[in-house]
């Protein structure tokens, strides 16, 4: 039971562990530093490539295993166009070229617009990058960081560590995401057999 080693203790001593392990992996590091340098308004690497390399570093598996693409929101509701936000996508394209893994980078303030298209429900206007996370269809899976100006990482994870330290995936009901929270939790368990997931 080596991988739940953090599993209970307190969200001081989990944040440092998470923190400590994002900054150690390879794929991560270069990936944030890049990010940093692209200087996005209100930005967060989000999701999966956080608490999947999370999980590969306390299973044993290699950086990367499991891992698609990494998530970059920013927040900019200056301009809501599709246009704006594409501008953005191919800048940054060019900018994390070479990196082994896609960046997929999506402005939350627009998100409203093309989701209910998507999903075919009301999605609420964000406020900002952080808001976002705390939507996702399970609260594991909502952890976001980003440097802050002084250069230190910071973490925003509205439901904690617990869950994710636990190998637990835990639905966030907020709205209604089963069938998000069901398949996700699915392709988890496939590459992390640790993995337990709690019922809709």
């Amino acid at each position: 039971m080596h991988h739940l080693r953090y599993s209970g203790l307190g969200f001081e001593v989990q944040r440092t562990a998470f923190l400590a392990i994002v900054v150690a992996d390879p794929l991560l590091g270069e990936t944030l530093a890049r990010v940093r340098a692209l200087a996005l308004p209100d930005w967060l690497v989000v999701s999966g490539a956080l608490y999947n390399s999370v999980w590969n570093h306390l299973t044993g598996k290699p950086p990367g295993y499991g891992i698609k693409d990494v998530d970059l929101f920013y927040f900019d509701d200056a301009d809501l166009s599709y246009e704006a936000e594409d501008a953005v996508i191919c800048r940054a394209a060019r900018h994390f070229e070479g990196l082994p893994l896609p960046v997929e980078v999506r402005n939350q303030a627009r998100v409203h617009l093309w989701y209910p298209v998507k999903f075919g429900q009301e999605c609420p206007r964000y406020a900002s990058a952080s808001e976002s996370i705390s939507y996702f269809a399970s609260k594991t899976h909502a952890v976001g960081v980003r440097y802050d100006a002084g250069g230190h990482l910071e973490l925003v994870a509205p439901f904690g560590l617990d869950d994710l330290f636990s190998f637990r995936i835990t639905p966030n009901r907020v709205m209604d995401n089963r069938r998000t929270h069901e398949v996700k939790g699915e392709r988890a368990r496939e590459c992390w057999p640790e993995i337990s997931v709690v019922p809709w």
